[in-house]
């Protein structure tokens, strides 16, 4: 007998972050502190950071892609499978728009921008496995600066052991 996996074709989720892994900028997150103490964190430093109960956030960097320099190597990864298929960047950021447009502008289709609005990991996990549960793809490919949103998604996908998964932490040498 011939197995059926010979002949039906894998659906890949194919699915990057965006600041600090497909493009560096001069956007950041500025935090107020209870006593009035302001601090400005990057990106990747805000993806370590543990919020403190009474910190107040400013996110307004995040409302364009400010001065952007393309991590090449993995831009390169992003632009090869945009080519042959659906990619999705899946942000953390409160709007599409300013990814779509910077998308659109360096020639790139078939690549769908998710802003999440939400900077916890398991809000990456959530949509993730949405997509594996709801939607049947069994080949992911994800692609992440944070250590927590990779492992946050590693987690939620363990039980799903007939998904091929390959989930990397980006390396922020890679400009």
């Amino acid at each position: 007998m011939i197995a059926r996996s010979l002949f039906v074709e894998s659906k890949k989720l194919r699915v990057f972050d965006f600041d600090d892994t497909l493009v560096k900028t001069d956007s950041y997150i500025y935090i107020t502190k209870p006593n009035g103490n302001k601090v400005k964190l990057t990106p990747g430093q805000y993806a370590k950071y543990t919020p403190k109960p009474d910190d107040k956030f400013d996110f307004s960097d995040f409302q364009a892609v400010k001065n952007p320099t393309i991590i090449k190597a993995y831009f390169k990864v992003l632009q090869n499978m945009a080519a042959k298929g659906t990619v999705y960047i899946l942000t953390a950021r409160a709007s599409y728009k300013p990814i779509y447009n910077f998308i659109k502008d360096s020639g790139m289709k078939n690549v769908y921008v998710v802003a999440l609005a939400d900077g916890n990991p398991e809000r990456k996990a959530d949509w993730i496995e949405d997509k594996v549960r709801n939607e049947k793809y069994d080949d992911v490919f994800f692609i992440d600066d944070s250590d927590k949103n990779v492992a946050a998604v590693r987690n939620r996908l363990r039980p799903y052991k007939h998904i091929k998964q390959k989930l990397q932490v980006a390396k922020s040498n890679s400009i």
